[in-house]
Parts: structure tokens; sequence; C-alpha cells
């Protein structure tokens, strides 16, 4: 049986199902989603069904949805960690520029700080490292933040197994974000990396951006157990590794009920064969 929590960083422990906020933000991840009141709903929803770990970043709105997270949230229950981002600054719909300049990033997570109404942010993560910037540079801020208590733990996000081995050397990763699922596991020496050294890794597109729910294999076992795909994919996470925290995001009460509730799929050995055959 999966392990229901992990301990990211040493010492905060979470439930590993959590829940992802880009999809609370518009097309493009760009302007409000609908009806914020269905926003701050869902995000309640999630923490009543036991989440704790909550996934955001300064950039899905950009700034939504962290006012979101705070509106829904604050104050903040016991025990419930809230992940954010930051060194990436957006000019419009689907539109990235990645900024790790020292000065940005320290203007970026205190702007963070301020959305959340925090004074600690329990994990934050570089977006991005940024490739015109030294990466001894980039971690020396968030260390400098974490120094002054505005951060509890760094995490990075879209790396390498080489540019993690790199990092460690400069300061304690808790966690990395990298795109894994069950139909894309191109990030698996870095997963075995992350299992090696306690390292929190929450695989973004963890439903392979809606693929998996038409999966047919996904449907097969989903049906043996009165589950869905996408249930399906997630408890293959939850079962692949023990650092896999995955934090699927939605909109939807529905979604997000459906989501949650794949955490109770307990998948054969068989099943997870055939699985990871795919």
């Amino acid at each position: 049986m999966a392990s229901e929590s992990f301990t990211i960083g040493g010492d905060f422990t979470v439930r590993r199902l959590g829940y992802g906020t880009a999809q609370l933000t518009g097309p493009g991840y760009w302007g409000p989603r609908g009806d914020p009141d269905d926003a701050v709903a869902v995000l309640r929803r999630a923490v009543d069904r036991g989440v704790t770990l909550i996934d955001t970043a300064d950039n899905y709105g950009p700034s939504i949805a962290e006012e979101l997270v705070a509106e829904a949230l604050y104050p903040y229950p016991a025990g419930v960690l809230v992940a954010t981002k930051g060194g990436v600054v957006r000019t419009g719909p689907d539109a990235w520029h990645i900024d790790g300049r020292p000065e940005r990033l320290r203007a970026m997570c205190e702007a963070s700080l301020r959305r959340l109404h925090r004074d600690t942010i329990d994990l934050y993560q570089l977006h991005r490292l940024d490739p015109r910037v030294p990466m001894a540079e980039q971690l020396g801020t968030l260390d400098e933040l974490r120094a002054e208590g505005k951060i509890r733990h760094i995490g990075l996000d879209s790396v390498t197994v080489e540019e993690l081995v790199v990092a460690r050397e400069l300061t304690s990763i808790a966690s990395v974000q990298n795109r894994y699922n069950l139909l894309d596991r191109s990030s698996e020496p870095l997963l075995e990396l992350c299992e090696a050294h306690g390292i929190a890794f929450l695989p973004w597109f963890p439903l392979g951006n809606g693929e998996l729910a038409a999966d047919p294999v996904c449907a097969e076992i989903a049906a043996t157990h009165g589950a869905t795909p996408a249930q399906v994919a997630l408890a293959w996470l939850l079962h692949r590794s023990p650092v896999l925290c995955p934090t699927p995001g939605t909109g939807s009460l529905v979604h997000l009920e459906e989501n949650l509730d794949a955490g109770t799929v307990q998948l054969s050995g068989a099943e997870l064969a055939r699985l990871d055959r795919r």
C-alpha cells in the first residue's frame, strides 16, 4: 500500500496527494477563470478533504492564484503547506520570461509574502533557472531569504539531474517539480536522484494535460476498480515512488472530488506492472 504522507525538507509532513492552483486562472494561465467564489469553494473543499499541500505560483494569473489562496484559506489551518514559485515574468497568455536576477527574485518573493498574507513561505520554488545568471547567485538569494525567515524550504522547477547535483552542492533542496506522468517518464533519472536524497518530487501535468483520461489501459484497469482512468493515473503515481507528491489542478468541485478519491485506489502488482509497460 502506498504511503499517504511525505515529509518535505525533513520537517513538514504533508499528504502526498495535493492540489495545484494553475487551473484557477484563465486560458494561457492569464486572467481570472469564471467566478472567483467558485475558486474559493474549490480551495476550501480541498482542505476540508484533507489536502495539506497547496501548490501555486506568483505568475498564475499573474498574482490571481496566490490571491485566491489567501482569500480562501487565510488564516491557514495548521499543517497546511503552501508552496509558491518565483523567477518568471508574464506579459500575456502563455508568455513566459525567465528572470533570476537577485533583485528580481527578492522582489518576487516579498510580493508573494504580501499576497499570501504570510511571514514565511513554507516552500519557495525557483520556477526556472535563469541561464543568464549564475546558479550560485540565484540560489544564494533564496538562501539569504531563508536566513531572514522569509522562506522555510527551497525547491526547483524543471531541472536536470546535473543541475540538481550542482544545486545541492550550493544549498539544501527540499523539492523539485518536473513534468512526469504515466506517459512521460523522461525525468525518471531525476526521480531516482530525489528518492536517494529524500527530495519531494511534485510532478506537473500528472494527468498528461488530459491525455491520460482517454488512455485505454487506464480505462480497463479503472473499470475493475469502479474508478476513472484519471484516478488510475494518479494512483499509479502514488504507487510509483514514495517521494512523488502529485498536485492535480482543477477549477471544478466535481473533478476535485474525483482527483482526491484517487488516493483510495489500490492497484495490484499485476496492474502496476501493466501500467509500467505503457
